[in-house]
Parts: structure tokens; sequence; C-alpha cells
């Protein structure tokens, strides 16, 4: 199956499980800051971003996470000129809201999806460089606590593994070479509810 059409059908599939419930559903916008940890990464690296989530009355909505990594590889310097890795994910959250959509409460959640992962390498003495942008998948949990009607803080622990291509530039489901943990916790804002 190319990754256009399972993309197209696993938005649509979400949209349709999470639409009757617009009128009471949360939007939450999260900037965040936090590490990006293990795998492939060279050391420990600052990563920052920020999420867009939509969840309905019930339990099941729909996240937007963008992330950015500089130095992923490494510090910039002899062995590595600029580089980074981008994240942009969809998703499907699955978290019910502890003491209601309005007010202080928590809302515990699990999360999990498909994007696009994009390692940036310039290498110093341009003898090699690397662009590569590969599709990939994240998992991982998190929870959402609230002080008041609107704002409250998050903390969010993700899992991201790239996806081989297949021959036609379709999705192969094979497992990448790029992976890595990212932590992050950030203020969150809540609108609707």
């Amino acid at each position: 199956m190319r990754i256009g059409t399972f993309a197209e059908a696993a938005l649509v599939t979400a949209l349709v499980a999470v639409g009757p419930s617009t009128a009471s559903a949360d939007i939450m916008f999260t900037p965040f800051v936090g590490i990006a940890t293990g795998g492939s990464t060279a050391d420990s690296t600052t990563s920052f971003g920020g999420g867009l989530t939509w969840m309905g009355a019930g339990a099941v909505g729909l996240d937007l996470d963008f992330g950015y990594t500089p130095d992923f590889f490494g510090p910039s310097g002899d062995d590595f000129g600029d580089n980074n890795v981008t994240t942009f994910m969809v998703s499907a959250i699955v978290g019910a809201p502890v003491g209601g959509q309005s007010g202080p409460g928590l809302r515990p959640y699990a999360v999990g999806g498909l994007g696009i992962l994009k390692e940036k390498i310039d290498e110093a003495g341009d003898l090699f460089d690397v662009d590569d942008n590969s599709w990939g998948f994240n998992l991982g949990g998190g929870i959402a606590g609230f002080f008041t009607d609107n704002v409250g803080i998050r903390g969010d622990v993700r899992y991201f593994r790239s996806l081989n291509r297949g021959d036609d530039d379709g999705l192969d489901f094979d497992l990448g070479e790029l992976d890595f943990w990212r932590v992050t916790a950030g203020v969150t804002f809540r609108f609707g509810g």
C-alpha cells in the first residue's frame, strides 16, 4: 500500500472517529523543550517544538507534533558541520480527562502515529552531505495537568523510528536506522471544553 493512500485512510478514519463530539472538544497547544537521547543520537541533546492536540469529549483525539533537534549527531565542528533532525507526526491520541474538561484536572494519554523524519548533515569540508526525508512512526505517552480552565503543564515521552522506503517510494514497514527517544515538557494552553 502506498503511503499516500495509507495516510489518507488513517486521517479520514481518525476524523470520523472523533468528529461527532466537536461541540465539547478540547484543543490544546503546547510549545515544548526537552532532550533527544539514545539510539542514533551522539549524546543527549536539546530538542524543541510544539504540539497541537484535538481531543473529543471522550478519550480519542488527533495529535500534530513538530520537533527540531539541532546537533543531533554531535556538536558542529571537526567531524560534522551543521546537523539536525526534524520530525512532523500525525498521531492518534487516547486519554480520558480526570476531573473533567474544565478547571483543575489531569489527562494521562497514550499516542502513536506516522509522519516524516528529516535528517540533515552538512559535513565540514563539504566531503559529503546528508539531506534525507524518511517516513517514520512515533509511540509514547504522557500527562497534561491543568491548574485553570485554560493553562497547565504537559510532559511527554516518545520513541521515534524511521521506516525504509519501498521500491516505488511507498511505505515498506521495514524499520530504518534512525531512532531515538524524546522527553519533553511544556506549558499547555487549552481551548474549548
